[in-house]
């Protein structure tokens, strides 16, 4: 009787693998910056909606790392952290 597990294998291309160290997937694409970046400079005007359904609009004048600041033409202007939003669009013309 036959034991195929003592057998050699037929060789495998997908079995081999490279014995170089994998990159690790970088933190930041930098894409947030970019679309930020772009916002502020065509002055387009977004809505903000926050995790506890509070929703704002105005235009981005500033941001940073933790925050962005919405200029409002109705009421005082809101610095929002970016933890608490839930989402943000560009409101239509």
């Amino acid at each position: 009787m036959r034991n195929p597990a003592s057998e050699p294998r037929a060789e495998n291309p997908m079995d081999k693998r490279d014995n170089k160290p994998r990159q690790s997937p970088a933190d930041q694409t930098f894409q947030e910056v970019k679309y930020l970046r772009r916002l502020i400079q065509d002055e387009t005007a977004v809505r903000v909606r926050l995790r506890n359904d509070e929703e704002y609009a105005g235009t981005i004048e500033f941001y940073d790392a933790h925050f962005i600041r919405l200029t409002r033409s109705e009421g005082p202007n809101l610095f929002v952290y970016k933890h608490d939003i839930k989402y943000l669009y560009e409101e239509g013309n």
